[in-house]
């Protein structure tokens, strides 16, 4: 028997945020077992905590959703540091994923983890070769900013709207999306600090995503990238309530076009759930 914990990430609100399990000691499982098991629990993403591999990090994480293994995600680093922290009576926790370290910094009230905030990998960025297929297959007829896709682990694919209206009618060709590639596609809307999101990821093994804090990031430096907003500026980012899991997201990029120095992702994470699964082969 495997001990694990649910979380819902990016909220304070249980039954809210983005679904994430954690299991504390996957030591001994294959990859195909873990594979496995996230189908089983069938969260956006599922977590199995390893020992580090180097000295510097607190523990090592493989992250699955239902259909891959991502190197790199944000609301499973950010419950995960979560778990760690409460366990360790840490106030920061440097995980080790498959796109380098990432160290989280926590903030507690009356002894309880409420806010953690990650130091992001840098992504890189290029024009989507398929953008025109993307719109397609969102029903999108011009975007509101040329269509790029970065890379930080995941990829991510930015269509910026011109209402809110057209981001919440939003129906897109699931399958369509499928076929375009292993990305997913985050729509936005807004201005200022004020960011509200969509993100779809049927490539990925989930179809849209309540909370998503690998594109986040990304989405700061499209922002910011293209003036829309400042570097150094705290961007509140909504997202989840079209599939009734209302979320929210911090995230702040600084630096220059010319040089992105950090790219910082937080918000809170509440536990809701403590159990054992069976994964171990008879």
């Amino acid at each position: 028997m495997r001990a694990y914990v649910i979380l819902d990430v990016f909220t304070d609100v249980p039954l809210e945020g983005n679904q994430l399990a954690v299991f504390t000691d996957g030591v001994g499982l294959e990859a195909e077992r873990m594979q496995r098991s996230a189908r089983e629990l069938n969260l956006s993403e599922t977590v199995f905590v390893l020992p580090a591999d180097d000295g510097e990090a607190d523990a090592r994480v493989r992250i699955f959703t239902p259909a891959v293994e991502l190197p790199f995600a944000g609301h499973p680093v950010l419950g995960t540091a979560f778990v760690v922290g409460e366990r360790d009576g840490r106030e920061a926790v440097r995980l080790q994923t498959g796109s380098g370290p990432v160290e989280v910094t926590l903030q507690r009230t009356d002894d309880r983890i409420t806010f953690g905030e990650m130091v992001q990998p840098i992504p890189t960025w290029e024009p989507l070769h398929c953008a025109d297929e993307v719109l397609a297959a969102l029903g999108v007829d011009r975007p509101a900013l040329p269509v790029e896709v970065y890379d930080n682990g995941p990829r991510f694919a930015y269509v910026a709207l011109d209402s809110e209206e057209q981001l919440v009618a939003l129906a897109p060709n699931m399958r369509a999306l499928a076929r375009l590639g292993r990305f997913g596609v985050s729509c936005f809307v807004g201005s200022g600090s004020r960011i509200k999101v969509r993100v779809f990821g049927p490539a990925l093994g989930v179809d849209e995503d309540p909370a998503t804090g690998s594109a986040a990031g990304p989405l700061a430096v499209h922002l910011a990238r293209h003036q829309r907003v400042e570097f150094g500026q705290r961007l509140e980012i909504s997202q989840g309530t079209e599939i009734g899991r209302p979320s929210v997201l911090q995230a702040t990029v600084e630096g220059s076009p010319e040089r992105i120095e950090r790219v910082l992702v937080g918000g809170g994470a509440v536990v809701v759930a403590r159990g054992e699964y069976l994964l171990d082969p008879a």
